[in-house]
C-alpha cells in the first residue's frame, strides 16, 4: 500500500461519512466471515475476510471516530421493505457483499484527497469482494444441494413421456425432493426446453434437479447437477465444466467403479440394479445381499437403484437400505403422489 501524508479533512462531515462506512464495511464483512466459518467451514475464505476486516480496522483512524457526533444522523434506523425478503443464505451473501462494496466505494471517493492510502485499500478490497461473493454463493448452493441429498431418501428418475411435468409435480407434492431427468433421444432444443420446465418445478418445491448424462443441458438449464454413467464424460472433466456449485452423481455396479467414483470426487453414487428393471434390460440384477456388500464402506450418500417400487421397498428397508432411486415405480403409478408418500413412510419406518 502507498503511504501518503494523512491530514484531517477540512469538513468534518467527510470524516463522519468515512467513519460510518468503515463500520458498515466491517459489519458486512463479519456476516460473510461467519457464514464462511459456520455455514461452509471454509478456513481459507475465513482467513481472507478476517484479514480484510483487520486492515480496515487498522485504518479506522481517530480523526474519523471523533467526528461521529459532529452532525446528528436524522436518517438513523431507516430500513427498506426489500430487507424483509432477504431470507436464504445466497441472498444474505449477496446483500452483505453489496453492503461492503458500496461502503468501500464511498470510502474510496471521500478519502482520496486526504488519505490516499485508505482510498487505495478500499478500492483493492472492493474488487476482491466481487469474486468472493461468487465463490461464497457457489459453495452455498453446493452445500444446499448436498444437504438435500443427505437428508432425503427418495430419488425420482424420469424419462420422456407426454404427461411428465404433471407426474413430477405429483411426486413433488408427495414429498420427493430429488428429480433426475433422463432422456436418450429427441432433439436437444426440445430436451433443453423440458429440462428448464422441470427445473422451474423443482425450484417451486425447493427440490433438486439433476440432469442425466448431459453436462451441456445441465449447464444450459441451470440444473443443480449431473448424473453420470460409466460410459459418460469422466468426473474430473465434468467438474471442470460445471464448477464447484454443482453436484455430480455416478452410477456404479461393482467395487472398482465405486472406488473410482469416490476417489475422483463424486457427491453421491447410484448402486444397482437391485432388481430386474425395464430401463436396464441388459444388466443382471445384483440382488440385496450384493448391494449390501458393495456399499458397506461407502462414506458418501448412495442410493439403491433398479426395479424398486412400493411393493419391494420393505425388503430393502429390512436390510438397512433406506435411500432409493425409483423410476417406473412412480412414473407408471396411477397416483404418483400417494405412492411417493407410501414409499417415504416405508423408508422412514424404524425396524
Amino acid at each position: 500500500m502507498e503511504n501518503s501524508k494523512i491530514i484531517q479533512p477540512e469538513d468534518l462531515r467527510i470524516s463522519q461519512i468515512i467513519d460510518a462506512n468503515l463500520d458498515r464495511a466491517r459489519e458486512g464483512l463479519r456476516v460473510l466471515e461467519d457464514w464462511a466459518r459456520f455455514g461452509l467451514g471454509k478456513e481459507d475464505i475465513v482467513i481472507k475476510i478476517k484479514n480484510f476486516r483487520q486492515i480496515l480496522g487498522r485504518n479506522h483512524l481517530e480523526i474519523y471516530k471523533i467526528s461521529r457526533n459532529h452532525i446528528e444522523d436524522k436518517c438513523k434506523g431507516l430500513s427498506h421493505v426489500e430487507q424483509t425478503k432477504i431470507k436464504s443464505s445466497s441472498k444474505i451473501i449477496s446483500s452483505n457483499s453489496a453492503r461492503v462494496q458500496e461502503a468501500l466505494r464511498v470510502i474510496e471517493e471521500f478519502s482520496r484527497n486526504h488519505n490516499y492510502k485508505l482510498s487505495k485499500i478500499a478500492s483493492e478490497i472492493r474488487y476482491e469482494i466481487y469474486s468472493l461473493e461468487i465463490e461464497l454463493i457457489n459453495f452455498s448452493n453446493r452445500e444446499r444441494s448436498l444437504s438435500i441429498i443427505r437428508k432425503n431418501n427418495l430419488y425420482l428418475i424420469t424419462d420422456n413421456r407426454e404427461n411428465l411435468l404433471e407426474i413430477i409435480e405429483r411426486t413433488l407434492l408427495g414429498g420427493v425432493k430429488i428429480i433426475q431427468h433422463r432422456f436418450k433421444d429427441g432433439k436437444d432444443k426440445d430436451n433443453l426446453k423440458k429440462a428448464i420446465a422441470i427445473n422451474y418445478l423443482c425450484k417451486k418445491y425447493n427440490s433438486l434437479f439433476i440432469v442425466n448424462d448431459r453436462v451441456d443441458i445441465a449447464l444450459a438449464s441451470n440444473a443443480d447437477g449431473v448424473h453420470l454413467g460409466q460410459d459418460d464424460i469422466d468426473i474430473k472433466t465434468a467438474r471442470k465444466l460445471l464448477g464447484n456449485s454443482k453436484i455430480i452423481g455416478v452410477s456404479a455396479n461393482n467395487s472398482t467403479d465405486i472406488d473410482n467414483a469416490k476417489k475422483n470426487g463424486c457427491d453421491y453414487i447410484g448402486v444397482g440394479p437391485v432388481f430386474q428393471t425395464l430401463t436396464k434390460k441388459n444388466k443382471e440384477p445384483l440382488g440385496v445381499e450384493m448391494i449390501k456388500d458393495l456399499t458397506k464402506d461407502i462414506n458418501i450418500p448412495w442410493f439403491a437403484i433398479g426395479g424398486i417400487n412400493k411393493v419391494n421397498i420393505s425388503s430393502l428397508k429390512k436390510n438397512g437400505i433406506d435411500k432409493v432411486a425409483v423410476a417406473s415405480g412412480l412414473l407408471n403409478s396411477k397416483d404418483p403422489k400417494e405412492d411417493a408418500i407410501i414409499i417415504l413412510k416405508e423408508l422412514s419406518y424404524e425396524n
